[in-house]
């Protein structure tokens, strides 16, 4: 059991004081546009981006509508999402 809680540390995002309330739709769809921003303007191995990630990751619920992050990527795809992710 120690072996594993060596190799994998679980952290949900910080508080981030622009999204005080407690539905987080907004603060993950922050994330998830800031990711795909700082990729495009440092990189996909650029640390601090990587934060962006597991921040949506831990806010953003897989299926719930209108936070779902695999709409997203297909909007993104399809380049119909809703935001601009230029640097």
């Amino acid at each position: 059991m120690s072996d594993l809680s060596s190799k994998y540390v679980l952290q949900t995002a910080g508080f981030d004081a622009r999204f005080p309330n407690t539905n987080q739709t907004r603060h993950c769809f922050q994330n998830y546009t800031d990711y795909f921003k700082c990729i495009a303007a440092k990189g996909e191995e650029f640390a601090p981006c990587k934060q962006f990630k597991r921040a949506y990751n831990s806010l953003c619920p897989s299926t719930y509508t209108p936070c779902a992050i695999g709409k997203w990527d297909e909007q993104r795809e399809n380049n119909t999402f809703p935001a601009s992710l230029e640097p």
